[in-house]
C-alpha cells in the first residue's frame, strides 16, 4: 500500500453541542483531497483521538471512508495506552474497510522496550492490513527506541513508521538501517524536507489542512532534485509550521480551519481554544499565505 508523501492527520470536527460534526468531516475530507493529501489519518492525535469514544471512533472510520470514496487511502487510528483494546478497535477497523492503522505508542503506562514490541506485534498480527507506527514521545512519555522499530518492521504488515522524536539521531539511523520495504515518514511539518534529504518518503502532517498545496510543491521540488525551490517553500513555510504548534495541538489548526471556512468546531476537554496570541501568529501566517477570504 503506498500511501503517498502528504498524508495529513485529520482533525476531527465538533459541533457546536460538542458531537461529532459528520457534515463537516465530509467536507473536511473533500478539502483534503481537492488540495492535495493522499492519505488521510483519521482518530489521530491531531483528531483529539483521546477524547473520542470507541462508537465515535467506528463512525468516524465510517464517514471518512464513505467521503474518500475510495480516492485516497484511509489509515484508522487504532492504537492506545490497552493493548486488548486496540486490538479490538483494529479489528473492526480492518473489516470497515480502512486502508491501514496508525498504532501509536502506549501513552502513560511507560513500558519497556520489550512491552512496546510486544504491544505492536499484538496488534499488527491481530489484523491483515498495514500498520504505521507512531512515535512521539513527547505525548506519550516514552520513546520506540530504534532498535525496537527496526525489529518491528521485520512484521510483514508494519510498512511505516511516523517519526516525531525529534531525535536527529534516532531519525539518521532509522533512515540508514531501515529496510527499504519500511517508509518513514516525518511527524513534524516544519522537519519534512530535512528527513527527506536523509531518506524519509514524506510526512504525516498537520499543516497540510491549511497549506496542501504548497507542501505538495515543496515536496515534489525536492523529488524533482530542485532543492533550491524545495528550500524556498520550506522558509516560507516555516513560520505557519512553527504557529501551529506554538500552543497544544490541534487547537491554532482550529482557530485556522474556523478564519478559513472550513469545518473543525469546538475543542474537547480539556483542550481549550488557543491563546489569543497564538491565534493571532496563525492568522497573521495565513494572511501572509494569501489563505484568508479578505485577500
Amino acid at each position: 500500500m503506498d500511501f503517498g508523501r502528504l498524508v495529513t492527520a485529520m482533525a476531527t470536527p465538533f459541533d457546536q453541542t460538542g458531537a461529532l460534526d459528520e457534515a463537516g468531516v465530509k467536507r473536511l475530507v473533500h478539502h483534503l483531497i481537492d488540495t492535495g493529501t493522499t492519505t488521510i489519518v483519521a482518530a489521530g492525535t491531531t483528531g483529539e483521538s483521546p477524547t473520542l469514544s470507541h462508537e465515535e471512533k467506528l463512525r468516524l472510520f465510517a464517514l471518512t471512508l464513505a467521503a474518500a470514496d475510495n480516492r485516497v487511502p484511509v489509515i484508522a487510528g487504532t492504537g492506545s495506552n490497552d493493548t486488548n483494546s486496540s486490538v479490538t478497535l483494529s479489528q473492526e477497523a480492518e473489516k470497515l474497510g480502512v486502508q491501514g492503522l496508525l498504532l501509536v505508542a502506549p501513552y502513560y503506562n511507560r513500558p519497556s522496550q520489550d512491552g512496546l514490541y510486544e504491544h505492536f506485534r499484538t496488534i499488527a498480527q491481530s489484523v491483515n492490513i498495514p500498520v504505521m507506527l507512531y512515535n512521539v514521545p513527547g505525548r506519550t512519555g516514552v520513546n520506540v527506541d530504534t532498535d525496537t522499530i527496526l525489529r518491528l518492521a521485520e512484521l510483514p504488515n508494519v510498512v511505516a513508521v511516523k517519526e516525531a522524536s525529534g531525535n536527529m539521531n534516532q531519525i539518521l539511523r532509522i533512515a540508514a538501517e531501515k529496510p527499504d520495504e519500511l517508509f518513514l515518514y516525518s511527524g513534524d511539518d516544519k522537519l519534512t524536507l530535512p528527513m527527506m534529504a536523509v531518506g524519509a518518503y514524506g510526512v504525516v502532517s498537520v499543516a497540510a489542512h491549511l497549506v496542501g498545496p504548497e507542501m505538495t510543491r515543496m515536496i515534489d521540488a525536492f523529488v524533482a532534485g530542485d532543492i533550491r525551490a524545495a528550500s524556498m517553500w520550506q522558509g516560507r513555510l516555516l513560520p505557519i509550521f512553527e504557529a501551529l504548534f506554538a500552543s497544544s495541538s490541534p487547537s491554532p489548526l482550529k482557530a485556522g480551519l474556523l478564519h478559513m471556512g472550513l469545518p473543525g468546531g469546538r475543542l474537547r476537554l480539556p483542550l481549550v481554544e488557543a491563546p489569543e496570541g497564538v491565534t493571532s501568529e496563525v492568522l497573521r501566517q495565513l494572511n501572509r499565505l494569501g489563505k484568508l477570504a479578505s485577500n
